[in-house]
Order: C-alpha cells, then sequence, then structure tokens
C-alpha cells in the first residue's frame, strides 16, 4: 500500500520542487509527523527540511494572535459582560459561564465562517422578538429581559472581541478572520519566497476557503486533495460533498489540475462487520482480533484501531494481548478519568456544603483512595464508624477519639475550608506535596500516578494565577465547577513511537493517515455520525441562510473520514454495539448500512456472542466430617435457639454458614433504621414500659400513666442507635414516629382490653428460657435456649407472647400436619418457634394453667393475641384447638427430635436448597 503522503511527495519530487523551499500545511500535527518520516525516505541527498504546519497554527502565524483557552476566554467574556451589565443585574462568574460557552462557540463559528455578524444578530433578536409577541401587546418582565438578553448579543460580541484584539489575543474564529484581515500583507511578503503546499483537507470553513484561494490564484500554493472517484462522482454520496462544491466553485480549477482524484476504494477489501453486545463486548472482540492477526504472522505495523467512542481507551488498554509489544497511542488520556481526579472531586463535593460534618460514605471514600491508603491505614476508623453506626463526622470528632493519625493530614482533609477559594488551592496545593512525597518513595512503580499528580499540581496553580488576576471566583461552588472545566479539558499524554506498532487513536486524529488493516469501534448512530446535535444559539433556519454548518454538514465531515479510512486499506474490522442503551441507542450507523447498500465490496456480517463457560449448577453440600461434628456438638453445650433451627429448616447451608462459621450477613452503617433494629427499639422500649407491673395485675390507670413517657423512651433508644440529627430527618424520622405510633396503639388496646373486664397479669419480660434434651442416640446432652418477648396471665390462661414489628396473619401460627413443621419453612416458621418457646417453658418450669403460645403483630394490631392452632383439616370450617396441650408438646417434641438428630445424622450432608 502506498500512503496518499508518500504519493504527494513523490508528485512534488517528479516536479522537481526543492523541499527546503516548502511550506507544508495539513489538517493536524499528527500528519505533519509522518510527512517527516515519508521525507526521509523519499531524500536521498541531505538538503534543509521543509517547513511542516498545522492549518491553526499557519492561521494563527498570520493573523499575529495568541490563542486563548476556553477558561480564558470565559474570564475575558466576563469582563466584557460587566462593562455592559447595569450593576444591579449583574450576575455572577459562575451563572454567566453556564451559558457563555454556547455563546462564546457561536462566535468562534460565526468568524470562522467570516459571517457579517450585525446582521446575524438583527436576525436573531427580530426571531426572537416575533415569537414573544401576543395580542395583548403587554410583555411581562420575564419576557422584557428575554429580549433584551438576544439584543444584547451583538454588543457582548464586539465588546468581547474588542478586549481581546487590544490584548493581541484571539479565540480560533477571531484568529481566522484576522489572518483575512491581514492576508493581503502577508502574500506581499511571501512573493518569489515560499511554496506553500496543503494536503490532504476535506471541510473547509469560510476563512480557510478565501485564504487557500488567495494563495493559489497568486501562485503562491497547491493543493492535495485526498478524494476517490466512487465519493465525487456520486452527487448524493456524503464523503465527497465539500470537495465536490470546491471542484466546481473554485474558478481555480478551471485553469488548473484538480489534484487528485483516486480509485482505490474498488480496489478489493476484506470488510468484516460484527455487532457486539455493549462497548465493553466490542473491546473483547478487538482484542480477539489483534490476537488472529498476530498468529497469522502479522507485526501490526500498519495497524490501526480507531475509536469511535475515545472513553472506551483504557478498557481497550487493559484488554490488548500480551504479544502487543509495541503501542502507541495517539490521544491522550482524559485527566478526569483518573483516580486522583475522583479524590478532589470529592473533597471539592463535601467542603462546598460548608458544613461541619462530613457524610460517612465521603470519608470513607476519601481515606480509602489508593493515593491516601498508601499514607495512612485508616482502618480502625472504617470499623469504628460501622461499630457507633455514624452516619456524619466532623474534624473535631476525628481529633477528640484520638484515632492516632497522621494529624497534619487529617486536618488538611477535613479543616473547613469558609466558603474561601484561596485557602482551598492552599490545602490542595500541599496536599499534593504530601502525595507527591510519598509516591516518590517508590517512583519507579509509581510514574503514571506522578505524572497525573504532577497535572493536577499544574491545575491548581493555574487557578490560583486566575485567582491572583481576577476576583470573580468567590465560592468553593464556582471553583469547583472551574477545576471540572479545566479537568475535562486536560489529557495526559502517551510516550511511544508514532512510526511503529499498533496506533491506537480517535476518528479526527487519522486525518491524512492510511494503514492496511484499519479496525473501527463503536460504529453505532449517535457515535458516528453523531446525529442531530444542535449545541448552539443559533436556530437551523438561522444557520443555513448564512452558511453556517448544520448537522449535516457535520455529519459529512465523519463520512468522509470513515470512508478515507477505508480507502487504501486491506483489511477492515467494523463494530458496533447491540444492544439498546438509553443514552446512544443500540442502533448500527447508517455507516454500514451505506457499506452494504452500496454492493462494492463483499462484506461479512456477524453477531459476536460472548463465550459463556458452563457453570456447575449443582448444589452445595457439606459433609459433615468429625471437625465438624465435634462443632456442632460444642453448639449443642451452648444451645440451639428458635432461629437457628428455623434457619436449618429454610437452607442447610445457610445453618452451616451462620450457625457453624460464624459468618454474619454484611454489616455496615445503618443510615435508615434496618427492620432489626427498629424491632429491637420497639422491644426494648415495651420491656421498659411495663418492667414495674411485672408480677402485679395490669389496670387501665397504671398504664395511661405511661404513655406521658412513651416518647422519651423511644428517644433514648433511638439516641442509642443514632445521632440525634440522623433520626430526626427523612426515612429514620418517619420510623421514630411509627415507633411511638405502634406502642402507643398496643398500650391503648391493652387499656381497652382490660376495661372489657379482661384481667392481665405480666409475669416475666424478656425472659431467657433453656432446657436440656437426652436423646438415646446422642452420646451427650442437646440444649435449647431462647428469649421470650412477655409472658403473662389472660384470665385464666398463659399466655407465651412474642413480639412481631412485620405484618404476621393467623394462618401463619397454624398447623395442620405434623410432618410440615420441619420442611415448609415460609408456612410454618412462626409456628416452630413460639411452640419451641412454650416447649422449652414446660420443659423448665412447673405450670399449671392452660398453656397458650402466640404472637402480637405491631402491623396487624386490630387482630389481637394471634394464637397457635393446631388444626384438623384445611379451610375455614376446620377445628382449632389453641391450647398447648400434653398432646401437642408430644408431637412437636417428635418433630424437634426428628431435626435435631438429622443435623446430628453423619450420614447426611448440609445440602444447600434451591430458594
Amino acid at each position: 500500500m502506498k500512503s496518499f503522503i508518500a504519493t504527494v511527495l513523490k508528485d512534488l519530487k517528479s516536479k522537481d520542487q526543492n523541499f527546503s523551499e516548502l511550506v507544508f500545511i495539513l489538517p493536524s500535527k499528527r500528519a505533519g509527523s509522518y510527512l517527516k518520516k515519508e521525507l526521509g525516505n523519499i531524500t536521498v541527498k541531505t538538503e534543509f527540511a521543509p517547513q511542516i504546519i498545522s492549518i491553526e497554527d499557519f492561521v494563527k502565524d498570520i493573523s499575529g494572535l495568541d490563542s486563548i483557552t476556553s477558561i480564558e476566554s470565559l474570564f475575558y467574556f466576563y469582563k466584557a459582560y460587566l462593562s455592559i451589565t447595569k450593576k444591579d443585574q449583574v450576575e455572577s462568574f459562575d451563572s454567566v459561564a453556564s451559558w457563555a460557552q454556547l455563546l462564546i462557540a457561536d462566535f468562534n463559528e460565526i468568524d470562522r465562517f467570516l459571517v457579517e455578524s450585525k446582521s446575524i444578530f438583527n436576525y436573531l433578536s427580530s426571531i426572537k422578538e416575533m415569537n414573544s409577541w401576543n395580542l395583548d401587546g403587554e410583555q411581562t418582565d420575564a419576557v422584557k429581559n428575554y429580549l433584551d438578553f438576544w439584543k444584547k448579543i451583538e454588543v457582548y460580541y464586539s465588546v468581547f472581541n474588542d478586549q481581546l484584539l487590544k490584548d493581541s489575543k484571539g479565540h480560533q474564529g477571531l484568529i481566522y478572520r484576522q489572518a483575512i484581515d491581514h492576508l493581503e500583507s502577508y502574500v506581499a511578503s511571501q512573493q518569489q519566497t515560499l511554496h506553500h503546499v496543503f494536503v490532504g483537507f476535506n471541510a473547509l470553513n469560510k476563512a480557510e476557503e478565501i485564504l487557500i484561494n488567495e494563495l493559489l490564484k497568486q501562485d503562491l500554493a497547491s493543493i492535495y486533495w485526498d478524494i476517490d472517484s466512487e465519493f465525487l462522482d456520486n452527487k448524493y454520496h456524503d464523503a465527497g460533498l465539500f470537495i465536490r462544491q470546491y471542484k466546481s466553485q473554485w474558478n481555480i480549477f478551471k485553469t488548473k489540475t484538480f489534484n487528485w482524484v483516486s480509485n482505490n476504494y474498488i480496489e478489493n477489501k476484506n470488510i468484516k462487520i460484527s455487532g457486539c453486545s455493549k462497548e465493553i463486548g466490542q473491546v473483547k472482540y478487538v482484542a480477539e482480533i489483534l490476537s488472529n492477526l498476530i498468529k497469522e504472522g502479522d507485526n501490526l505495523e500498519s495497524t490501526a484501531i480507531i475509536l469511535g467512542d475515545e472513553s472506551l481507551l483504557l478498557p481497550l488498554l487493559n484488554s490488548l494481548p500480551k504479544a502487543v509489544n509495541k503501542l502507541n497511542i495517539t490521544m491522550g488520556l482524559p485527566l478526569k478519568n483518573s483516580p486522583l481526579s475522583f479524590l478532589f472531586d470529592t473533597l471539592f463535593k463535601i467542603h462546598k456544603k460548608g458544613s461541619d460534618s462530613f457524610y460517612y460514605k465521603d470519608i470513607n471514600s476519601i481515606l480509602q483512595h489508593p493515593a491516601l491508603q498508601s499514607i495512612e491505614n485508616f482502618s480502625s476508623l472504617t470499623k469504628h464508624i460501622k461499630e457507633k453506626n455514624i452516619t456524619y463526622l466532623s474534624l473535631n470528632y476525628l481529633q477528640v477519639n484520638n484515632f492516632k493519625f497522621n494529624t497534619k493530614l487529617i486536618k488538611l482533609l477535613f479543616s473547613k475550608w469558609n466558603d474561601n477559594p484561596s485557602q482551598a488551592l492552599d490545602y490542595m496545593l500541599e496536599l499534593v506535596n504530601i502525595i507527591k512525597t510519598n509516591l516518590t518513595k517508590t517512583a519507579d512503580k509509581n510514574k503514571v500516578e506522578l505524572e497525573f499528580l504532577y497535572n493536577f499540581y499544574t491545575i491548581f496553580n493555574e487557578l490560583k494565577s486566575i485567582l491572583s488576576k481576577h476576583n470573580y471566583i468567590n465560592s468553593i461552588k464556582e471553583l469547583h465547577n472551574l477545576f471540572k472545566e479545566l479537568v475535562s479539558s486536560e489529557t495526559v499524554d502517551f510516550e511511544g513511537d508514532p512510526y511503529s506498532g499498533l496506533q491506537i487513536m480517535g476518528m479526527l486524529e487519522s486525518r491524512v493517515l492510511d494503514f492496511e488493516t484499519v479496525i473501527i469501534t463503536s460504529v453505532n448512530e449517535g457515535v458516528l455520525p453523531a446525529g442531530k446535535t444542535n449545541n448552539s444559539f443559533i436556530p437551523f433556519e438561522a444557520k443555513l441562510s448564512n452558511s453556517l454548518p448544520t448537522y449535516k454538514e457535520k455529519d459529512a465531515v465523519y463520512t468522509y473520514h470513515f470512508y478515507r479510512l477505508l480507502q487504501r486499506a486491506k483489511d477492515v474490522y467494523i463494530t458496533y454495539n447491540t444492544e439498546p442503551d438509553i443514552l446512544k441507542g443500540g442502533e448500527m450507523s447508517r455507516f454500514i448500512r451505506q457499506l452494504e447498500f452500496e454492493g462494492v465490496h463483499s462484506i461479512t456480517h456477524n453477531i459476536i456472542s460472548t463465550k459463556v463457560n458452563p457453570q456447575d449448577q449443582s448444589l452445595v453440600e457439606i459433609q459433615k466430617d468429625e471437625a465438624l461434628l465435634n462443632d456442632l456438638k460444642a453448639v449443642a453445650e451452648t444451645g440451639f435457639s428458635p432461629s437457628s433451627l428455623t434457619n436449618y429448616i429454610r437452607n442447610p447451608i445457610d445453618f452451616y454458614n451462620q450457625t457453624l462459621l460464624k459468618i454474619n450477613t454484611f454489616d455496615d452503617v445503618e443510615e435508615t433504621v434496618a427492620s432489626n433494629t427498629f424491632g429491637n427499639i420497639i422491644h426494648k422500649s415495651l420491656e421498659e414500659i411495663y418492667t414495674p407491673f411485672i408480677g402485679t395485675k395490669l389496670t387501665a390507670e397504671a398504664l395511661t400513666s405511661q404513655t406521658s413517657s412513651i416518647k422519651k423512651i423511644v428517644t433514648h433508644y433511638f439516641e442509642k442507635e443514632y445521632k440525634k440529627e440522623d433520626y430526626l430527618k427523612g426515612k429514620n424520622l418517619l420510623s421514630f414516629e411509627i415507633a411511638q405510633r405502634y406502642i402507643e396503639n398496643f398500650i391503648k388496646q391493652e387499656i381497652e382490653d382490660i376495661k372489657a373486664g379482661n384481667n392481665i397479669t405480666i409475669v416475666a419480660l424478656e425472659k431467657r428460657l433453656t432446657t436440656q434434651l437426652d436423646y438415646k442416640e446422642l452420646p451427650f446432652p442437646v440444649h435449647l435456649k431462647g428469649f421470650v418477648d412477655r409472658i403473662d396471665t389472660y384470665n385464666n390462661s398463659l399466655r407465651i407472647i412474642d413480639y412481631k414489628t412485620g405484618k404476621v396473619e393467623q394462618n401463619q401460627v397454624e398447623v395442620i400436619n405434623w410432618e410440615d413443621l420441619n420442611s415448609d419453612y415460609s408456612k410454618y416458621s412462626k409456628s416452630f418457634q413460639v411452640l419451641m418457646y412454650a416447649y422449652i417453658y414446660t420443659q423448665s418450669t412447673l405450670n399449671k394453667m392452660p398453656l397458650e403460645a402466640g404472637i402480637i403483630s405491631f402491623k396487624n394490631l386490630k387482630s389481637g393475641f394471634l394464637k397457635f392452632s393446631k388444626k384438623d383439616k384445611p379451610g375455614a370450617y376446620a377445628h382449632k384447638e389453641t391450647i398447648i396441650s400434653k398432646d401437642i408438646l408430644k408431637e412437636f417434641s417428635n418433630q424437634l427430635k426428628a431435626l435435631i438428630l438429622e443435623i446430628f445424622n453423619p450420614e447426611i450432608p448440609f445440602t444447600e436448597k434451591e430458594l
């Protein structure tokens, strides 16, 4: 394959051009480096190298202006805004910046295309006024302000540009406009000196058209187009949209040769189009393509990966085959994607709130950041936060509790910034120095991190410089927005050989370059091309009438770049995302459909699916060896609780994990009241309220006297679990109010019960019950244990009561067939629990009263005491036995024994159940 650049140089050499007298102007600096390489291949004698320059630098040299950054342009604009706007109407810098960026982009486009500014702004103002017209003729203040804004845009434009010109500076558009103003003098200075060679251009703005045309007319320039006849001759093909116009409209081509129209596209090509699931699926497939190319002997010297979505760079780098030993990355790694960016961004977020205390997750994310973890181990604080259930912490709390951390570091991170941008930057720079000192200890391992850190050091110093020049940034919020703007535009460049190995680049970096093997990713609608986006104050119709580019022209730019990559390539691999996506969609690009419709090439189209290794779906099974049986024996000595046995019924593996291995569920800070914590608060509160009445008969008067202390008691137990500010807001406040309401309603119900003539006497609260079982099948005793929430006498019966804050229905404490008790957790777990309490109680306490056991459900309080019942058959007309007789206890005892013997049976493994 002969590249376009090599062909241009060969043509110039055949015309005996002296390269030292040429100025090569290319679309990008990247193309210039390739031209230098090709010059080395074509020259056979020693001579001075020609000038090689990008179009932007060339125009800047003609204009005599220095270019400014997007951040600088915002400050220049705000200065212009302040000079125009009345003091009582002035908005903050942050507020103006939110819309000024878009307006400056429009100014830039207006100047690049040399649009007469006054006419377009008057047009916009008139359109807005017409749209706001109404029959009444009256305008609200909001409408007046809106129209006043559109009238001022032309003034903003003039004052903004005048200020820039005064300082010999300019945004890109202004530089182009000034270059055209200075073009005549530039042409005069270049007579009989250098010859300009424009290489590989496609979509030119109006200023570029005039500049190139004038140099061509004065015989000071040549231009080489890179266009294929397949696109140029087809008037409907967008890849040739611009160059067709230049060929037909530029007078110069009526007398001079149009260089060049090639016929490379129709040459035989291997084009494979592959749909992949999600973006990461494309990355993995690209890695597979590279592996196959290497196996076939390709050294990847003329292979390029073009990332349609440049955010895939990091995933791609992490997926490249190990056999890729040479690599060059043209695009930089966005600084905003670095781990340090997350650290600094989080610090800005927590401090711009101006609070003295910080959310525990923010504190954890900061202290657990790798850059800080390598300085200090903060695990003791993380543990402390979990144990104390703290959701907000202050610097004072961290210092008072003596965690023995790096005091300077903690103070630096969590000292109050007092909404002072200058102070914030001092803290940030000091933090950068601390991290740098730590990273330099092992500099060889931390080259990338140190490079990132240096970039942040530069940004913070740039922000300090901005603050010293301008007094517009007066809050941390404004500073944070400026920081984000700077970080989003910064990249960390990679080092590499641009001429060898695999090349990775974005679509625009591929301009003028040619590769034999091309891999293009993310060829989806909305990505390539971007589609109908119009981020501009200038409406579509106004753009059309003023010859400004619309989405059609922008799409045509990417169409050209896409097809140009295919022109000289032999092997082309195109991937797209097959999965629907909210933002980008899951539709393949029109480029793919056009390739298939054209029928120029034979195209292979596949849908790639991920290879999924079949997983072993067999249920977990744990055999009971001697060690495990010894662990079970130890549990038998301490005692089986009702919850541990019902856990076994539900899933033996859960019993194994929690009871034997002591693996508990994940323990984290409760931001909102968890159900178990809520239940615990209800239990403790009721225990405190009813404790004075143990052993006595309840009276309505005594219970009524306790209602005034409910809030105080509930508050006490909430404060034991949470700080005051944590439970008196949001969902926690609702839980606090519900807890009070539950207890109030329960006591109210008991008062009504007593007034109805029922006698209630509290026997015990939170009673610990234990008993020992001796089975001849086991050579050791088995202990049972449990805590009963309440034992009382109700008229002539003894009741064992379990409180439940969740909703329980009567049918959940009923049993029909005893054999089901040990097998169906969902139906009979609550029956098992209350029967076990009753069984332990009767084994350990002499009782002569009729015994009942059941549940009081606070979410079903109207149903009262839900008694355990033995039913003789299903259905509403079954006979229910609610008194727990000796026969019922004997039946339960048999089921309990069977369950325990199963647990200790070495022949029956712990087998996972499908839940």
